[in-house]
């Protein structure tokens, strides 16, 4: 068999991308991961502020909404092995101070993502939600490079038992209602609870609550109970207003 050796030495005298081994050093020191695909990575740790201004350059907005949704199903399997004996609203309640939108800012911050991420510098943009979304991109990533199994494993490994204290997350409080009116009193907004549909048997006895803030709709809940839907639609405002 004749040796291409020419092909060889290309192979071996190609310099790397530095910010490529920069990232593949990253996944090998934090997640103790060793990526197939690093142009994965690239994607997830660019935003588009930054790929706006190269050509054929993608940005992470993608991987980040696949990201989103592994957390979502990695939390909620978790804490459903966690808490066998907890009913649904328990384990929603817990589920949502974890993969809000503060606690993966926090874990972003502590993977020290910010040093990886490429944005565009000078624009008034904030940091904490570049690594919020760069960490939900990273395991969208993460994902796409392996599999669900894999994913799971390091999040759990990597993720929830170093950075996830979960005697702090129970010991938080859970009313969500009354820290939404506490904010409006305290930014002097009027807000109010409509209940949409009331429980009957054609909708399953779930009551639909929304949240009005200054006559314009917010969050939406749903409860067997009113007081569920408010908690609920009260946590879901909460999220879009950026305040857990």
């Amino acid at each position: 068999m004749k040796v291409n050796f020419n092909r060889i030495f290309f192979f071996f005298s190609k310099k790397k991308d530095p910010y490529e081994n920069q990232l593949s050093q990253f996944l090998l020191k934090k997640l103790s991961y060793h990526a197939k695909d690093i142009s994965l990575f690239v994607d997830a740790f660019t935003h588009k502020s930054f790929s706006n201004t190269r050509q054929n350059t993608s940005d992470n907005e993608r991987l980040e909404y696949l990201g989103d949704t592994v957390i979502d199903l990695i939390v909620a399997q978790y804490l459903y092995d966690k808490f066998p004996k907890e009913d649904e609203g328990y384990l929603t309640k817990v589920k949502a101070k974890i993969v809000n939108r503060k606690m993966l800012s926090f874990i972003g911050a502590e993977l020290k993502l910010a040093d990886l991420i490429r944005y565009r510098q000078g624009r008034s943009i904030q940091l904490s939600t570049l690594e919020g979304n760069a960490f939900e991109a990273l395991i969208g990533a993460i994902f796409l490079d392996s599999n669900y199994e894999t994913t799971k494993q390091i999040f759990e490994q990597k993720i929830l038992k170093r950075y996830i204290n979960f005697k702090d997350v129970l010991a938080q409080e859970m009313d969500f209602k009354s820290q939404l009116l506490i904010w409006g009193q305290k930014n002097k907004l009027v807000i109010a609870f409509e209940i949409k549909d009331p429980a009957t048997k054609e909708n399953g006895l779930v009551y639909t609550a929304i949240v009005i803030i200054n006559n314009k709709e917010w969050g939406m809940g749903k409860g067997t109970s009113k007081k569920e839907a408010e908690q609920q639609a009260s946590s879901e405002t909460m999220t879009l207003l950026g305040l857990h």
